[in-house]
């Protein structure tokens, strides 16, 4: 049996304690408002427009996709073919604030009818958002979609 010799140390426990961030879940809400609006929309700059110029996204499928203008390129080829006709349902299921200029977000995803119906009850995909304010802004830094199996 193999003993480490690292010290244990106890792990903090990162989150922002102070302040009221009301306004600031309600500004992520409306980003991901946005990136649903672009999807079923079919806008590639819309789903874009709140990333950093640097930032990066992982698809269901694991490919990453780096800086705005890439994500862009790639989803107007994908809103103008194979996700032509698809639509969804983001909700914004939490939000912690790691700093009060940083933040995680988690957002269901359920895949819909024209209609905006959902096509089953659980939620078919989850994302992972780390948010950065400057100044009075959020920008998506990195997201990570997965997809949720079905039951």
């Amino acid at each position: 049996m193999t003993t480490s010799t690292h010290r244990t140390q106890i792990a903090p426990e990162i989150v922002d304690k102070g302040g009221d961030h009301e306004a600031d879940r309600v500004a992520i809400a409306a980003i991901v408002k946005d990136v649903e609006d672009g999807f079923n929309g079919n806008d590639a700059g819309l789903l874009v427009e709140h990333f950093a110029e640097n930032g990066y996204t992982v698809n269901a499928f694991g490919g990453v996709l780096t800086g705005r203008g890439a994500m862009a390129e790639t989803n107007a080829a994908l809103l103008a073919g194979p996700l032509r006709e698809e639509t969804a349902r983001y909700e914004l299921d939490h939000v912690e604030f790691l700093r009060p200029d940083v933040a995680v977000a988690r957002k269901l995803a359920w895949a819909t009818d024209a209609d905006g119906t959902p096509r089953s009850e659980r939620h078919s995909m989850i994302a992972t958002y780390v948010l950065v304010k400057e100044g009075d802004r959020w920008w998506v830094t990195a997201r990570q979609n997965t997809t949720v199996p079905e039951a």
